[in-house]
């Protein structure tokens, strides 16, 4: 052991091994110890810090003890050889020999020898009642400094800028604007896939922000389609979407809003699959794969025009919110400590919101959830009673599922009440075997892409000539995702038995998206369709494709996080311990492949401009040509002022509209003026761009005396006042 002279007292132990020991010092500098005035760690320390701690202490304590006993061996000799020296002078030079040079951390004397005016004694020796100081408290650590507010704000604002859920948001909303592009770059002018069907849900949304800040009692009692009642359920009508709607008036506003919605939709559907599989048990690299699969797989290319289909993120979110609020995982199963009745509150909000946007797609959801609560359950009690296996479930929990469930049943009453009036009404809205037939796709659909699709698009032209209806038939999931769902039959994370589960939801959702193609239906989509209330409803079962590719992008996402699992083993083997960039590279091919073969080449039409006499002419009003694909731009155009018109687009039409249209194709004449008159129609607006090689084209400018009707010109809109 060597001596440091530096301090006063005498000499200080300076061992490499006391220097090392990862305990407290002596005069308790460690900021551990200050903290804990017995020198007992923190309570963030696990148990080997405690015991290293412990051993430290007990080290330098015993260090201590030597030096101190070295102190008093030094002392009393420096007294001795003071002793036999002559006068007061000689003793104070031994005194100054023995402490060093008079300025040391520990001397109560001063430079010039004077007493000290501490109390000490001329010795260094602390007044009786005293502590003897520290010598190594000017050698501590600065003390740590108290946050402000403003500072623990920063860092938790930090700390969720980095987490996991927003750079997987952040990322999934980038990924939504570059996959759709160029949907952003006009969106006041544009729509994805055509102007007729996303012309209809533009005018959905604006319609129900537009009455629910108005007049909330005449939500379904919309302005098209006059005048016929409960007309804003004829389709699926975007309820949830309402609060966007508030925002904004007109069609360009309108216009706006849809295609926002539009990239927020497919941003919330690889958000949720993510959240979903991570739940489940899936390495963010597999999530990042079910994500892309469900949000950009090429069959959905084609439903690029009905935002009521793209628009399923909340299906995988809530199911991910429900099991995270249930304790629940593929991969780990059930696991009581992690219940959290909060996350089942919001789980089930989030598929009332879902049910909310359309039927199309909600009510097979509701279906699924209700069979799944119906199957855990089940479970749950044959574990107790047959396998003696009690495991906690919580009052608490029971009650969020109960309030729950109740919400999510009563958001789907009151949607689907509408819905069955309309049916009273108009028999002809409600499907047959015959209508499902016409959507039902063969087998080879599952291989055939949309012309939309920037890979197979070309590549499938022959293939698609062969079906039917090709856009309700193409229904390839991607040929990445069937390679990589096939490996993770054989390679995953998940257990033999859930991957054959998995599997069987697949082909389950592929016998039912095939309608009355797979032996006629009768052993598949006939009996739902027969027993299920409102399945009847559901005209295009080729829909139900969105479980299969949900269900294979966890397939999928069980072989990625395997190999993902099997890479980081391989780096942990490595010196140092780091992955090569080709292997980093690689757990990165499966996701870029689900990417690629999910680009498109979407067309983005240019809407026709509202005219101008839909800003000035006051309803209820008839705008010719009228029909399906006339009308839904029609709707837009009265976005302005939401005045009653006669011509309306949806997925049935209306007796009386029907009427309409063959009654005006002599307008004007006397038999269909005095038709609109019984209507209640006060104007009717020819457009002259659109009336080329119609019968209008000559009658638009036949005379109209004795018809006591008035006729102007207002820009290339011929305006006549009934």
């Amino acid at each position: 052991m060597t001596t440091d002279q530096s301090a006063s007292g005498g000499p200080r132990p300076t061992s490499r091994d006391a220097r090392a020991t990862d305990g407290p010092t002596p005069g308790g500098t460690d900021p551990q110890s200050r903290r804990d005035p017995n020198g007992v760690p923190a309570s963030a320390f696990n148990d080997a810090d405690q015991d290293e701690a412990a051993l430290g202490k007990t080290a330098d304590q015993g260090k201590t003890n030597t030096v101190d006993t070295a102190d008093a061996k030094s002392e009393v000799g420096a007294k001795s050889r003071a002793g036999d020296q002559d006068g007061p002078g000689k003793k104070d030079e031994a005194g100054k020999t023995a402490g060093g040079d008079g300025a040391g951390a520990g001397d109560s004397g001063t430079p010039d020898g004077k007493p000290a005016t501490d109390g000490s004694k001329p010795d260094g020796t602390p007044a009786e009642g005293e502590s003897k100081p520290d010598p190594w408290a000017a050698f501590g650590p600065a003390p740590e400094p108290v946050p402000t507010r403003y500072g623990r704000l920063g860092r938790r604002v930090g700390r969720l800028l980095i987490h996991e859920w927003t750079l997987a948001a952040v990322a999934s909303l980038a990924l939504a604007v570059l996959m759709t592009w160029p949907t952003l770059r006009y969106p006041a002018h544009t729509l994805p896939q055509d102007y007729w069907d996303p012309s209809l849900q533009a005018w959905q949304m604006a319609w129900s922000g537009h009455i629910l800040l108005t007049e909330p009692a005449q939500l379904w009692h919309a302005n098209a389609f006059f005048p016929e009642r409960w007309s804003f359920a004829f389709s699926d009508t975007l309820l949830g979407y309402a609060p966007a709607g508030m925002i904004g008036s007109g069609p360009e506003a309108a216009l706006v809003r849809y295609n926002i919605m539009f990239v927020l939709a497919h941003a919330l559907a690889a958000f949720g699959a993510y959240v979903l599989a991570r739940q489940l048990g899936a390495s963010r690299t597999g999530a990042a794969v079910v994500g892309a699969a469900y949000a950009y797989a090429p069959w959905l290319l084609a439903q690029a025009g009905h935002l009521h289909v793209v628009s399923n993120g909340g299906i995988p979110l809530a199911l991910a919110m429900l099991a995270r609020g249930h304790g629940w995982s593929l991969r780990h199963g059930y696991r009581p400590e992690r219940r959290h009745e909060g996350w089942v509150y919001a789980g089930w909000l989030v598929a009332a919101w879902q049910l909310s946007l359309g039927f199309g797609i909600g009510l097979p959801f509701a279906y699924v959830l209700a069979g799944a609560v119906l199957v855990a359950a089940i479970i749950w009690y044959a574990k107790r009673i047959f396998w003696r296996l009690k495991r906690p479930f919580g009052q608490r929990l029971f009650v969020a599922d109960l309030i729950g469930g109740l919400i999510f049943a009563g958001v789907g009453v009151l949607m689907a009440i509408p819905y069955f009036t309309v049916t009273q009404l108009h028999p002809n809205a409600e499907r047959t075997i015959g209508d499902i037939a016409i959507f039902s796709p063969p087998a080879t659909g599952f291989v055939t892409a949309p012309a939309e699709s920037r890979l197979w698009g070309g590549l499938h032209e022959g293939a698609r000539s062969l079906l039917p209806w090709h856009p309700e038939m193409t229904l390839l999931p991607g040929f990445v995702l069937y390679a990589l769902a096939l490996g993770g039959l054989f390679f995953s994370i998940w257990k033999l038995r859930q991957r054959l589960l998995l599997l069987a939801g697949v082909l389950v959702a592929m016998a039912l998206s095939m309608g009355t193609e797979l032996f006629g239906g009768r052993f598949t989509y006939v009996p739902l369709f027969d027993h299920l209330p409102g399945w009847s409803g559901i005209r295009t079962p080729g829909r139900m494709m969105l479980w299969a590719t949900l269900l294979l992008g966890l397939l999928a996402a069980g072989a990625v996080s395997a190999f993902a699992e099997r890479v980081r083993e391989i780096s942990a083997e490595r010196i140092p311990s780091w992955p090569s960039p080709w292997l980093r590279l690689a757990t990165l091919v499966p996701l870029l492949l689900v990417i690629a073969e999910g680009t498109n080449t979407t067309p983005h039409p240019v809407v026709p401009a509202q005219p101008a006499a839909m800003r000035s002419v006051d309803g209820p009003l008839l705008v010719l040509p009228s029909g399906q694909n006339h009308d839904q731009p029609v709707m837009l155009w009265s976005t302005t002022r939401f005045q009653d018109i006669v011509n309306g687009g949806s997925g049935f039409t209306p007796r009386q509209l029907d009427d309409v249209r063959r009654v005006t194709m002599t307008f004007p004449d006397q038999t269909s003026v005095d038709y609109l008159r019984t209507l209640g129609v006060d104007n009717v607006l020819v457009l002259r761009d659109k009336i080329a090689g119609t019968p209008w084209e000559v009658s638009v400018d036949a005379p109209v005396d004795g018809l006591g009707i008035t006729r102007e010109e207002i820009d290339a809109v011929v305006v006549f006042r009934l």
